[in-house]
């Protein structure tokens, strides 16, 4: 005997989540590449512009039979796929502006044939257009039996969008695995998948026919709003989280799975929209890994640019000892603001040079240790080397190279260290041996 709470969740909760994991994960593994091409927007673009196949299919038909619904549906996504690339190359405009007038212009087709051909007795609720109705899939007859589970005849009942959902999950999947490389080579350089053999264009016709497929198929079970945000957040979480295509894709996957279990179980207990709490659910996970994410994040840019900057205030710390002891006199704190311009800065950074016992202080005298004058050496040497290139190779002045000079030396070794024959600068000062 199954438990009345199991019995429960069955009937209530089972197939809106698995509707919404469908789609999260269809829509979700199609974004990486829609990401990766820069148009996260053809997911916003097809979901609205369906209504006048929907509303075109009724007229037809005079029916609102689902699958004569979802063809005209999906004609329509199809459509605005085409028109989209009409625009964007005879109209010579970005991606998005072709998007917005194609989707805009559709839509508006849309409610004017809604209210104008005779079709205001289709039953479109706004509501339903925008979060779906999850709530709606229920499993009218769940089995009581444990043995009963896994028979055929409890199923019969299941609801189409959950069947249509599982096939177009499954057919995407199919898709990206048995293309991925012709997807991953269009993608990233259309250029070179011509080469290779590739037809850049029908790959990039036969991706968005799969775009267009999944988001009429998800639209009436989870509404425009969860299809957009399934195309966009997920792979957009993964993009933050990973360098790699196919990281990024396994990445997005578990991430739109949890973003539907997530959404949906808070939807659940505070008893509000799911589809909507989903989508919330996928922005917050992105604005997570846009904070958190180890290399790409805004805490971990944040200490990289500071370690740089303590890197670099250290280094100019030890060039202008460097270079003050080159004219035999010695250093003291002051000279050494004046030196580097910064006040607070270099006092940070001596401090931190004394530390390392690359500095030594006595009696107010500051001083390179051997391993601070190696150190320092060598960064005066990158320093001239760039200071030579930029003029020999460059073809700049002598008294317009330091500044670049300057900040090369931190990052980047000369291309050509045998510039510089004569052992000095363009300003006659020495380059120190390597």
């Amino acid at each position: 005997m199954i438990p009345q709470s199991i019995q429960t969740f069955l009937s209530l909760d089972l197939f809106p989540l698995l509707a919404a994991l469908f789609a999260a994960i269809s829509c979700g593994l199609l974004g990486n590449f829609l990401v990766l091409r820069k148009q996260s927007l053809m997911g916003d673009a097809i979901s609205h512009a369906v209504l006048p196949g929907l509303v075109a299919a009724f007229l037809i038909t005079q029916s609102r039979s689902p699958g004569m619904m979802f063809i005209g549906a999906a004609i329509s996504a199809l459509i605005t796929v085409v028109l989209v690339e009409v625009i964007k190359r005879l109209g010579k405009v970005e991606p998005g502006a072709a998007m917005g007038v194609v989707f805009s212009v559709l839509f508006a087709l849309g409610v004017f044939l809604l209210e104008n051909a005779a079709a205001r007795s289709v039953d479109l609720d706004a509501d339903c257009v925008l979060h779906g109705n999850l709530q709606t899939l229920f499993w009218i007859s769940p089995p009581d039996q444990w043995s009963n589970l896994f028979s055929a005849e409890s199923y019969s009942d299941v609801p189409r969008q959950v069947w249509t959902l599982a096939g177009t999950t499954l057919g995407v999947t199919l898709f990206v695995s048995l293309f991925f490389k012709e997807l991953k080579i269009a993608s990233f350089d259309a250029g070179i998948a011509t080469v290779q053999g590739i037809n850049a264009g029908f790959m990039h016709m036969l991706l968005m026919t799969f775009v267009a497929i999944a988001a009429v198929a998800s639209f009436e079970a989870v509404g425009s709003i969860l299809v957009i945000a399934m195309f966009i957040c997920p792979a957009a979480t993964a993009r933050m989280l990973t360098d790699r295509l196919k990281s990024q894709i396994f990445v997005s996957i578990i991430v739109a799975a949890l973003t539907a279990i997530v959404g949906y179980a808070i939807a659940s207990w505070v008893e509000v929209n799911a589809a909507g709490m989903i989508a919330s659910a996928s922005g917050v996970f992105l604005v997570i890994a846009i904070v958190s994410s180890p290399r790409h994040g805004v805490i971990a840019k944040t200490l990289n640019q500071r370690q740089l900057g303590n890197k670099v205030a250290l280094e100019d710390v030890l060039g202008a000892l460097y270079r003050i002891s080159e004219s035999d006199s010695q250093a003291n704190l002051e000279q050494l603001i004046a030196s580097t311009g910064a006040d607070s800065r270099s006092r940070k950074a001596l401090s931190k040079a004394q530390s390392l016992g690359l500095v030594n202080v006595h009696n107010g005298i500051l001083s390179l240790s051997k391993v601070g004058e190696s150190r320092a050496a060598s960064i005066i040497r990158r320093h001239r080397l760039w200071e030579g290139y930029l003029v020999e190779q460059a073809g700049l002045s002598p008294d317009h190279v330091h500044e670049t000079a300057e900040q090369l030396e931190h990052f980047v070794d000369v291309p050509d260290q045998s510039l510089s024959k004569t052992h000095t600068d363009p300003h006659g000062k020495p380059i120190p041996p390597r």
